[in-house]
């Protein structure tokens, strides 16, 4: 699909969700809803009052460093493990396992770790991403084409090298599809570790705003994330098919 014709398809999405959205306000009402127009407008009033930035910056903050930290250690471990089969064969199940427990069971520990506040948010946010970024990390260095390899010893290429000119490059693509569903899911944990125990971060404002039946704010600050989530997310998928388009 050319990038004109991935643009129109989104935009037609979206407009397909807006007419959606308006029925089921037009259905629904106010009583558990919101109208687009009306969701749209708080938010700029939400962006106008200065009790609103202090919450978006924790979330930025948090949500940052918490991806800096899954991407560096999910590709540390990553390539760690796919450079030895035998230790890709003994942790890999781990991380597996790990992946498939639920991370909201793992907050309590992470409460215990780090205590409330910042550092408990960028744990369970990094939490959740770093081990897809791993698993990927693992499977695209497994599956570099041993030529590449063979090419690299004959040029004495040292450990570090290898993984910067060779295996990095090599396994880019799979590394990048990591780090898209790696993104998505650290971004969950950070909103999350906020729900949970932490007094500011748009997160936070959410279930104060739940527990005051709140609908303007649950309804706009629910839109800023999913804009957030879907405008980056559709960059970082565009960019994952140019990459898997050119190692053809």
């Amino acid at each position: 699909m050319s990038a004109q014709g991935g643009w129109r398809a989104s935009a037609m999405l979206l407009a397909a969700l807006l007419i959606l959205w308006q029925l089921l306000y037009l259905v629904i009402g106010d009583i558990a809803l919101r109208s687009p127009l009306q969701t749209v407008s708080h938010l700029v009033e939400l962006f106008g009052s200065p009790r609103f930035w202090p919450h978006l910056t924790e979330t930025v903050r948090a949500f940052g460093a918490a991806m800096l930290i899954a991407t560096g250690a999910g590709l540390a471990i990553g390539f760690l493990l796919g450079l030895s089969r035998f230790a890709a064969a003994a942790f890999e199940p781990v991380l597996v396992a790990l992946y498939s427990i639920p991370k909201v069971t793992l907050y309590p520990i992470v409460l215990l770790a780090f205590g409330l506040g910042m550092p408990a948010k960028i744990a369970f946010g990094a939490i959740h991403g770093l081990i897809p970024i791993a698993l990927f990390t693992i499977n695209g260095v497994r599956n570099v084409r041993p030529v590449f390899l063979k090419t690299g010893r004959v040029l004495r290429l040292s450990r570090l090298q290898m993984v910067r000119r060779v295996l990095l490059p090599a396994a880019l693509p799979e590394i990048f599809s990591g780090l898209r569903i790696g993104f998505s899911l650290t971004l969950i944990g950070t909103i999350l570790g906020e729900m949970f125990a932490s007094q500011r971060g748009l997160g936070s404002l959410l279930m104060s705003a739940i527990g005051l039946h709140n609908l303007d704010v649950i309804m706009s600050v629910t839109l800023l994330i999913v804009a957030f989530a879907a405008t980056v997310s559709g960059v970082l998928l565009a960019i994952d098919r140019r990459l898997r388009f050119r190692a053809r």
